[in-house]
């Protein structure tokens, strides 16, 4: 507010997708500024405002940004090699989802490489408070490199149980990544395996699953092997 000179109005995810006509209310008779982290269309809830302000009759100006989709770049790995981009999410006793594995699959066996975006829970109720109608909300949580990788070799050995070889194990080489763009960033590479016990202190944390790899990505991820000598062994497998 000091920078701006301006009233900023904190915006979670309930207000931005279930408030959204008070946003653009008054938008036809003076600006409204919609800040966000990333790129402004890194979200489809940003979509939808875009087209209530084009019914309204509301003109609006889009100022891109950086967004992990594009700074993920930072590793090394060439944008134009990934394939779909997936999300993972905290695993719970009862609930153990494994459908974004068979994406990731789908990209390495076409030679891509796959940024995992990690789940964030924030604003989040408890299943008691939220049937009591309780607005309370737990603690915020961040899904670490380590946390997702330890559910991908679940996965991994729950298929292999079934009989199933994915072609992706735990020598697949990967790369944690934390904090992008920010001073302390940091970014390991290694074998999934090496990424289940990895530590790249606070959020917010991505992980890449790679496909095939150039020469050239394959010289720039060294520069963050987390072991040099094991990450050669593996990963001269999978280049062209």
């Amino acid at each position: 507010e000091e920078f701006y000179g301006k009233e900023l109005i904190l915006a979670d995810r309930e207000a931005v997708e279930q408030e959204a006509d008070s946003i653009l209310k008054e938008a036809d008779v003076c600006d409204v500024a919609f800040l966000v982290v990333g790129d402004p269309f890194g979200a489809t809830t940003h979509s939808d405002l875009v087209l209530r302000a084009v019914k309204l009759g509301i003109p609006y100006t889009v100022i891109h940004n950086a967004s992990i989709m594009n700074a993920v770049g930072c590793c090394g790995l060439q944008l134009y090699n990934f394939g779909e981009t997936i999300s993972i999410v905290f695993w719970t006793d009862t609930w153990k989802p494994e459908s974004f594995f068979d994406k990731i699959r789908r990209n390495h066996q076409n030679g891509m490489h796959t940024l995992c975006l990690l789940d964030i829970k924030v604003k989040e109720q408890s299943l008691e408070n939220l049937m009591k109608g309780k607005k309370i909300y737990e603690p915020p949580r961040y899904m670490s490199v380590n946390q997702a990788a330890e559910q991908l070799l679940a996965i991994i050995q729950n298929r292999r149980l079934q009989g199933e070889e994915s072609g992706i194990t735990e020598n697949t080489i990967c790369v944690g990544l934390a904090r992008v763009g920010a001073p302390d960033q940091k970014i390991a590479s290694g074998t999934l395996y090496q990424m289940s016990t990895v530590e790249l202190g606070g959020p917010l944390h991505s992980l890449i699953v790679t496909g095939t790899m150039h020469p050239l990505e394959l010289e720039m991820l060294k520069l963050f092997s987390v072991d040099s000598s094991s990450f050669e062994n593996n990963a001269f497998q999978r280049t062209t």
